[in-house]
């Protein structure tokens, strides 16, 4: 199904329409998974391993399963953080196993191993990657994509990336990662929304030269058919446990954030980054309490009540049109927080890859102030992420 998202608005008085970007889902948008005619036939009598996870998908299969059907020889799965099938808590350590369908030996790469071996890449070919992006600079699948491309060039192996649409591809926010600050949740010198696909960030860290040591992974990217960086995306299911709707995939840059403060984004409850609250925050109307559960074994303030905001409709309707992370709530959380000497941590550096945006809410800086302070970053951030892009692009 494809459809345009319609958003009404009052202008002087009198009701107005528009229409904003398109949202296509896996029907609309072959992904790179699908066109096995580019990329089968490199695979043909070679010794294959496959960086993937639930998200890995042609149609209904597990890509897995669909090259075995074909006689690909593959011999070892790597996975990211949450594990091969996705159901590991955020930050939880995955553990080296066997897949439980086909038995296949997985290699994690998550925790203390998050890069490919010599050892891991003994008697293998070529690795393909294929994994869902959510588009912000901290979900971890793009420094596993880093490390990957990283290990692929000092160990002379080709990878194959799988394109797939970007959910948050339709604009570009935030400030640009510092190399002091650089972490697994924040490898390369990008913003926190980046507006590119994983296959578009591939030829970025080839051709900047970011993989580091002068190394240039043998890269093929296996492009989308029917995708431009307008368009929205109907991800066919969850990238990762908590991140389980839409709304809470276009809310997610925003929110995350959070995580580097004393506020809770509703992990442990049925709305994980759809909400925001602390049992002491001041002045709010919306309460939630959260408890263990798969995915959130212990989330923050398990089983206290928190007071804070619902924002599922806006995440749903609004913040897919505003084109930018949402401060508001930050700065909001902050001002309302009743003890804020203790409102940051240090991970909070570490998300937002400056010691300035803590700083600057510390101060009350306003949102113009801040994003101003983003503007050289960004620009030479556009300038860089031109070179690489393979799909129309948004008016900017």
């Amino acid at each position: 199904m494809c459809y345009a998202l319609l958003i009404l608005q009052t202008v002087n008085g009198q009701i107005t329409a528009r229409v904003e970007n398109v949202v296509k889902s896996d029907s609309e948008i072959q992904v790179g998974a699908r066109s096995l005619d580019l990329y089968l036939p490199l695979l043909k009598g070679k010794s294959i391993a496959i960086v993937g996870n639930q998200t890995s998908l042609i149609g209904r299969t597990h890509l897995v399963d669909s090259l075995l059907a074909l006689k690909v020889m593959i011999k070892t799965l790597f996975c990211p953080e949450h594990g091969f099938r996705g159901t590991a808590d955020a930050g939880q350590a995955v553990d080296n196993s066997k897949d439980k369908i086909t038995g296949l030996p997985i290699v994690s790469l998550f925790g203390s191993h998050n890069k490919p071996t010599s050892k891991d890449l003994k008697g293998i070919d070529i690795v393909v990657f294929d994994i869902q992006d959510v588009g912000a600079r901290f979900y971890t699948y793009l420094s596993t994509l880093h490390y990957v491309m990283q290990a692929c060039a000092e160990n002379k192996k080709m990878l194959i990336v799988l394109d797939r649409p970007n959910p948050n591809g339709h604009y570009i926010d935030g400030p640009v990662m510092e190399d002091a600050h650089k972490s697994f949740v924040g490898l390369d010198p990008v913003p926190i929304v980046y507006g590119m696909t994983i296959g578009e960030y591939a030829l970025m860290l080839n051709g900047e030269g970011w993989l580091g040591k002068g190394v240039i992974c043998n890269l093929k990217v296996i492009p989308l058919m029917g995708y431009t960086h307008s368009d929205l995306y109907q991800l066919p299911v969850p990238p990762s446990p908590n991140l389980k709707t839409m709304g809470a995939v276009y809310l997610y840059p925003s929110l995350c954030l959070f995580e580097g403060t004393v506020i809770s984004v509703g992990r442990g409850t049925d709305y994980p980054f759809q909400v925001i609250g602390h049992p002491d925050l001041l002045g709010a109307n919306f309460s939630f309490t959260p408890v263990s559960r798969p995915g959130a074994l212990d989330p923050p303030y398990k089983e206290q009540k928190c007071m804070g905001y619902d924002l599922r409709e806006f995440g749903n309707v609004y913040i897919v049109n505003y084109r930018k992370l949402y401060l508001y709530w930050l700065q909001g959380a902050y001002n309302n927080s009743p003890n804020k000497t203790l409102f940051f941590n240090n991970y909070f550096v570490s998300l937002s890859g400056t010691n300035l945006l803590e700083q600057q809410i510390r101060v009350g800086k306003s949102e113009d102030e801040i994003r101003s302070s983003w503007e050289p970053g960004l620009r030479k951030f556009k300038t860089i992420r031109k070179k690489y892009l393979l799909y129309p692009d948004f008016k900017d």
